[in-house]
């Protein structure tokens, strides 16, 4: 079988076409000064945006690599446009789907620093395979849709013009997470579009000799009524050319947390462990959202051979605990839950998978209009919503592109142990955020567990444990009467059920089977948590109540199915698929007999933003759930 690479790559041969929009006039368009201003919080201290004007250069023909358009001083053939930026929105047809290699660019000069400082850069997503060049000289590469990853700034020029060059690669491989998917035809199909582009922010930030790799901040919370136990971890690492005596401190609250000193050699990394207890602890909650702001700052003293080298760190946290008790109930604070959730897709008209900070503000404003208090996605979201979730007390199911993985393409031991790499990096990157209240390792893998599924579930879960003990494990599985009472779930905490009995066919066509299924389920794992991950209906018309895919077949769909929850008081909640409409792939019907594809319409809220009728349904139902004791 051709590979998904090669099979992009012909297509786009195939067609010629060198989409290059305007070119810009000259390179000092493209020109720009870093700003100091960030769209997080948390993180750490000087980081400077790159937000001035970039350059976008399709390359649907492949030729970029061969010509060196790394090397090129010029800024012909480049369109300037503003990150983020998903270089195909709007463009709905098999071949954006696929994908094709595009090249961003943009010139800037470094702001004024010591002789000792560095530079690194940081991009917070970029969709899918990433090659960047600093004045024609190879940074790096990176692979992967929704992680942070960052690359030293080798050969800057400190005082002249500096070009920053990047390639993007969106087409996928099977193997890749998520995967690329075709119909025996070679039609391509995916669980959402695939926006290819540097689809979130980029930063430039300076390095005084030493650094933060990471950091960690878990509370531990025996009672509601105990002290509550903080415990810190800092990776510090020593970017200059000497050893050093690091020595680091920090606030949380107004509580000082220190830390023995260390002496770290050049170019390596120590993490440096302490611990702090809160007397009185303000507990973080969605009924009270309470975070507490943390700050560190590393210090090396100066010395003859050396000037005095600093780092910070701030972010903003909560206090909370997370657990599933014995008899397979999720806790929050030691209370059993009962939550309302919607999931979410990053893709918004005209701008796909580049969303605003005011986006995503409106998609928490909507989430918490609904009644939710859980946001699910098969992804992990944009680091701004995730400030905004731990602000306004949305709960965050957190989840890797594991996505519907052929078991024969999860087979290979190296394709495993990217998939766990996978939750690693989520689990470094969100750890720190109160809203996320469970690692979701994968969506819909074969639900016979077949030997290469249940290897993966064992590693993913062993590493969550590791990194992170203070959370449980979950993964989302089809519901079908079939997966009841399959082996190879037994090291997850929290089973997630993806039910649409009624709307689909074969074993799930008949709606009033759904609570003698969950009730199957519960007697099968009755020491796991169980929660309903994914139920929902197409809907796009006004019609009979009787007829799939009109709003009033799906108004009364939503009703039938929420009050069958409302009766399982074991269940530990149920989030609805999804929110807003978005893209998929172009011949999508998703069981509604009159489709309007490439749009998946299981949404209460239109692709363009206006409330179908099933949003009120929603609304009346969570909002009278109580989900939180």
């Amino acid at each position: 079988m051709r590979s998904v690479l090669f099979r992009g790559v012909l297509l786009a041969a195939l067609t010629l076409v060198a989409a290059t929009g305007a070119s810009v006039a000259s390179a000092a368009s493209l020109a720009g000064a870093p700003t100091a201003k960030t769209v997080t919080r948390d993180g750490q201290g000087g980081r400077l945006l790159l937000d001035g004007w970039w350059g976008l250069r399709h390359d649907r023909g492949d030729r970029g690599l061969a010509a060196q358009w790394e090397n090129q001083k010029s800024t012909a053939g480049f369109q300037r446009v503003r990150l983020p930026n998903a270089y195909n929105a709007g463009d709905k047809s098999h071949d954006s789907l696929i994908g094709w290699p595009a090249w961003y660019r943009t010139d800037f000069r470094l702001p004024r620093g010591t002789k000792a400082t560095t530079w690194r850069l940081r991009f917070e997503a970029v969709n899918h395979r990433a090659t960047v060049w600093l004045n024609g000289r190879l940074l790096g590469q990176h692979a992967g849709a929704f992680e942070p990853f960052e690359l030293a700034l080798d050969g800057a020029n400190p005082r002249g013009m500096n070009r920053l060059v990047v390639r993007v690669d969106n087409r996928r491989l099977p193997t890749d997470f998520p995967p690329a998917r075709y119909t025996e035809t070679d039609q391509p199909r995916g669980g959402w579009w695939n926006y290819g582009g540097i689809v979130r922010e980029v930063y430039l930030r300076p390095v005084n000799q030493i650094d933060f790799d990471s950091v960690q901040v878990r509370p531990e919370i025996d009672c509601l009524t105990c002290p509550a136990k903080v415990n810190f971890r800092v990776a510090v690492r020593n970017d200059s050319v000497q050893a050093r005596r690091v020595s680091v401190t920090g606030t949380f609250g107004k509580l000082p947390v220190r830390f023995a000193a260390k002496k770290i050699q050049p170019r390596q990394t120590k993490t440096l462990v302490t611990q702090v207890r809160v007397g009185d602890p303000h507990l973080w909650s969605p009924r009270d959202p309470f975070l507490y702001p943390v700050t560190f700052t590393a210090r090396a003293g100066a010395r003859k051979d050396l000037p005095a080298a600093a780092a910070s760190y701030e972010l903003k946290t909560g206090l909370r605990s997370v657990e599933v008790s014995s008899d397979g109930r999720l806790l929050l604070n030691g209370a059993a839950v009962n939550l309302r959730g919607v999931a979410v897709h990053e893709d918004l008209p005209g701008k796909g998978a580049a969303l605003t900070p005011a986006d995503h503000e409106q998609t928490v404003a909507q989430t918490k209009d609904v009644g939710a208090t859980l946001v699910r996605s098969h992804y992990p979201l944009h680091p701004y919503f995730q400030e905004l979730a731990d602000r306004n007390g949305l709960l965050v199911w957190s989840e890797v592109p594991v996505y519907q993985m052929r078991s024969d393409d999860l087979a290979p031991a190296s394709v495993r142990r990217e998939a766990v790499k996978r939750v690693a990096a989520n689990i470094d990157t969100n750890q720190n955020h109160p809203s996320v209240i469970v690692w979701s390792i994968g969506n819909e893998l074969d639900e016979k567990v077949p030997r290469p599924v249940r290897q993966y579930i064992n590693a993913a879960t062993r590493t969550v444990r590791r990194l992170d003990p203070s959370r449980p494990v979950a993964m989302a599985l089809a519901g079908h009467p079939r997966v009841a009472c399959v082996r190879g779930y037994e090291p997850l905490d929290l089973i997630g059920i993806n039910e649409y009995f009624g709307w689909y066919s074969n074993d799930i066509a008949n709606r009033e089977d759904l609570s003698g299924y969950l009730d199957r389920m519960r007697t099968c794992y009755p020491t796991k948590a169980l929660m309903v991950s994914e139920f929902g209906a197409e809907a796009n018309r006004h019609g009979p109540v009787e007829e799939k895919g009109t709003h009033e077949f799906q108004q009364d769909w939503m009703r039938y199915h929420l009050d069958v929850f409302a009766t399982k008081p074991w269940l530990s909640g149920a989030s609805y698929w999804t929110l807003r409409e978005f893209l998929i792939y172009p011949e999508w019907a998703g069981g509604n007999p009159k489709p309007t594809p490439p749009f998946h319409q299981k949404g209460v809220v239109a692709y363009d933003g206006s409330l179908k009728p099933g949003y009120s349904v929603l609304r009346d139902s969570y909002r009278a759930t109580q989900q939180i004791p």
